[in-house]
């Protein structure tokens, strides 16, 4: 009996010991990147593609959790259902994702709209025997107004480095947009190697961006009405459910087991109908192809 008590003692000591070891004796080399450094450099780069290049990661995440916190605690002093504050935390933890997603969707619209625009400024500059340099560095007072900003900027980046390539490469990572990394290395490519083909390659690409941004247009007020009914019907059930949970009596039926299991069921399906209609009106973005 002795011996076996020392035989699990050390196996128990053992399994400690290599539960520390990590800590004990933390790796030095990294051999290869891990995959929460691509997802750090993927919300990085959708941030900038929103216009947030300031936000960090670590920063929406904290956001994230203080908002989960914050309508968890005041949705349970509310309704006191315990089961419908943790529904609210987790619904409140996605919120500035959601946010951030939605300012993504309006920035890259209100793009869309005005890159023909901004090519067909270019393509007036470029006949007008401007250089490429400055061609794009007028584009920050004769440019569309949402794209001003980005271009005042590679202004002044070019006329500090004179180093062409670098501030392109600056003003791509700034508008973080696939129909810029096209503009962008149609010029790189024209500025490094020549010839009498950027104008009507630059006509050709106006052209085709009218037509889709026409196009996205049209289809996105047909389904408009869709989405905005989606949404209403996922939402009216929990509205309707916060105002129930008020009564004494409500709050008693939902503090027990199968009331839980019902919110948590409720709660499931609105996420699974959510998503999938967003998944079905959602038009291909397209990718960014020199990022």
């Amino acid at each position: 009996m002795t011996a076996a008590a020392g035989a699990l003692g050390g196996v128990l000591g053992v399994g400690l010991v290599l539960c520390a070891s990590p800590w004990l004796w933390p790796r030095r080399a990294v051999v290869a990147p891990s995959p929460g450094a691509g997802r750090t450099s993927r919300l990085r780069g959708t941030l900038a593609a929103a216009g947030l290049p300031g936000v960090s990661p670590s920063l929406l995440v904290v956001m994230s959790l203080v908002f989960a916190v914050v309508g968890g605690a005041v949705v349970f002093a509310v309704s006191g259902v315990v089961a419908l504050a943790a529904a609210v935390a987790v619904a409140a933890l996605t919120l500035p994702w959601v946010l951030v997603r939605q300012r993504l969707v309006a920035r890259r619209a209100a793009h869309r709209s005005a890159w023909p625009d901004l090519v067909d400024h270019l393509v007036s500059a470029v006949r007008a025997g401007m250089s490429l340099p400055d061609a794009v560095s007028a584009l920050a007072d004769i440019g569309p107004a949402p794209l001003r900003a980005a271009f005042a900027e590679f202004r002044r980046d070019w006329r500090e480095t004179a180093n062409f390539a670098g501030s392109l490469d600056r003003l791509k990572a700034t508008l973080a947009d696939p129909v810029a990394d096209r503009i962008i290395e149609t010029l790189r490519m024209a500025r490094e190697v020549g010839g009498t083909e950027l104008t009507p390659t630059l006509r050709a690409l106006s052209a085709y961006l009218r037509s889709d941004a026409a196009l996205r247009a049209e289809v996105s007020a047909r389904q408009g009405w869709v989405r905005n009914a989606a949404r209403l019907g996922v939402c009216a059930p929990w509205l309707l459910l916060l105002i129930l949970s008020t009564r004494p009596e409500a709050i008693a039926a939902y503090n027990t087991p199968a009331g839980i299991a019902l919110i948590v069921i409720g709660l499931g399906v609105s996420v699974v109908a959510y998503r999938l209609m967003l998944g079905l009106g959602r038009l291909p973005e397209e990718g960014r192809w020199f990022a």
